[in-house]
């Protein structure tokens, strides 16, 4: 049986208009809108899928958040890489448990977040350190402090560089504006038969990406993913008049180590 609902988790709400609303719970914090006030109190030791009224009487059903939920609603200081992505980078890049990873580019750390679930070790570079600070802030608020044992974050540029002992490496996710001038540098830290993933914007830049994939690499791809809601109402049944289409574009290879 699911644990109730404790002080210092999050919680998300949910009212009639299918409006969504995340919070920390505190003992004597207030959930604030429009339509009044929650007290904090009323969700503490409930189970999950309570209902709950504010003091104008609106309704909010009250569940824990996703990880979907969380990389979407999370604070962030740089632009995050969205679900639809996160969940096909994990796949091409065959992330599981024990996985090492070499991640540069780390931003508001919604693709390490996703690793470090999916149970990777990661070493990361990042620039700027309050992204860096923001990163390991998230994970630890969303995966629990034992999180960061497994997620070592460098402040250096990769395009430097990456420091032999902090490998060898299974698998290198990049996201970076200009990933192709690390491969080289991650032909000297992946082991043979590892993966690497880069995330570009523009398609000039994955095309750049591919070109220097050549050599010592096979099985280079790119793909674009695309993502359609649709209106399902009874028989009435047509795709949404919005989707999400193009956010990044994924190119994955694997490392022989030599030329095939």
């Amino acid at each position: 049986m699911t644990a109730p609902f404790a002080a210092g988790e999050k919680a998300l709400l949910l009212d009639s208009k299918k409006r969504r609303y995340m919070i920390e719970l505190a003992p004597d914090g207030e959930f604030h809108s429009h339509n009044g006030f929650v007290a904090h109190a009323s969700i503490i030791g409930q189970a999950e899928g309570v209902f709950v009224q504010s003091t104008k009487g609106s309704e909010y059903i009250v569940i824990r958040p996703t990880l979907e939920d969380f990389v979407v609603e999370m604070p962030r200081g740089a632009q995050v890489i969205y679900p639809k992505d996160l969940g096909p980078i994990c796949m091409l890049a065959d992330i599981g448990p024990g996985v090492k990873v070499f991640e540069s580019g780390i931003g508001s750390g919604a693709l390490s977040m996703t690793m470090l679930r999916y149970g990777a070790e990661i070493v990361g570079y990042e620039l700027r350190e309050d992204f860096a600070n923001r990163a390991k802030k998230n994970v630890a608020s969303f995966l629990g402090e034992e999180a960061l044992d497994r997620y070592d974050i460098h402040i250096r540029d990769g395009y430097a560089g990456i420091d032999a002992d902090h490998g060898p490496f299974d698998r290198v996710v990049l996201d970076i504006p200009e990933p192709w001038q690390v491969i080289p540098h991650a032909e000297g830290v992946l082991r043979a038969g590892g993966i690497l993933v880069a995330y570009t914007p523009s398609i000039t830049q994955a095309s750049q990406v591919r070109e220097a994939l050549k050599g010592k690499w096979i099985d280079a791809r790119t793909i674009e993913v695309l993502h359609r809601g649709w209106h399902i109402d009874g028989q009435a049944v047509r795709p949404d008049h919005r989707m999400v289409a193009h956010t990044g574009f994924l190119s994955v290879a694997r490392f022989l180590g030599r030329k095939p």
